[in-house]
């Protein structure tokens, strides 16, 4: 199985991220690696791994403030700042890969931030995957909870609340990964007001995408979806009017595709997607 290097990233106004880079033998390509809005690097490691031995560089980057990084925990200043950090880790992967053109995966939180991230910026993408995108949640705040945040995005943007998805059997149904999810002392469970308002803002973008240049774009869904709103998912695809537009199902699987039954398949199909679009691209 390949390793990865534990790096630090400097995204935006400095802000030193954790990050992990994986180098294959023989290069075919560069991955920039995405995760969701509670994980961080250490909840996905097969998939890279699989990415690496079928020649990708991949970069896999802690968002600032989750994850290892401890600075501003939860926070972020604005959508444009998030983007910009993904910006700022696509010149990090060229750097260090050599290769300018990359594939860009994000998971759950972290395909909304995909998605974002190219509608502000198409250039050097050779293909996007979506997995289990957070574009439509069906888990929320509470109302209440929800005019509290409103009230602190005006006077109190650091002010922290619970992400409502501290329920490990919401991701996979695998007793082993509920365990681990419940003693990852890295896992997010708060964020601020401004990030709250930060993702608000991103919907914005997102909804940009499907009039956005078109590129290759696979999006995997999970059959047993607690967390994001399917219907809606699948309504938005159909308004891509894009050449290639894949989506694969796994029917038997929990949010966590990567922790379930299907595991093996998810990451074969995902492998397979991107290794395809880079052979398109070359």
């Amino acid at each position: 199985m390949a390793k990865f290097e534990e790096i630090s990233v400097a995204l935006t106004n400095d802000y030193q991220a954790y990050a992990r880079y994986w180098q294959p033998d023989t290069l075919r390509g560069a991955v920039l690696y995405h995760h969701g809005i509670q994980s961080h690097c250490g909840w996905y490691e097969s998939s890279p791994a699989r990415l690496c031995d079928a020649g990708f560089a991949v970069l896999q980057i802690d968002r600032r403030g989750s994850g290892h990084n401890e600075a501003d925990r939860g926070h972020a200043e604005s959508a444009d700042q998030l983007v910009a950090d993904s910006h700022a880790a696509r010149r990090e992967l060229t750097r260090r890969s050599g290769v300018g053109r990359h594939h860009l995966v994000g998971v759950s939180w972290g395909g909304k931030l995909v998605a974002a991230d190219y509608v502000i910026d198409p250039s050097n993408v050779a293909s996007l995957s979506l997995v289990t995108p957070g574009l439509f949640p069906l888990v929320g705040v509470s109302k209440e909870t929800m005019s509290k945040i409103g009230f602190a995005m005006i006077y109190e943007q650091s002010r922290l609340f619970d992400i409502p998805l501290n329920d490990p059997k919401l991701f996979t149904s695998s007793a082993d990964w509920q365990a681990f999810h419940g003693r990852d002392a890295l896992t997010l469970t708060q964020c601020t007001a401004g990030f709250y308002l930060a993702s608000r803002r991103m919907d914005r973008m997102i909804a940009k995408l499907p009039q956005a240049t078109p590129t290759p774009i696979h999006f995997l869904l999970a059959g047993e979806e607690l967390i994001i709103d399917n219907p809606k998912t699948e309504a938005y695809i159909e308004s891509f009017d894009w050449p290639n537009v894949t989506t694969t199902r796994y029917p038997a699987s929990k949010h966590s595709i990567e922790f379930e039954p299907d595991a093996e398949q998810y990451m074969t199909d995902l492998t397979a997607f991107i290794c395809e679009a880079a052979d398109r691209a070359s």
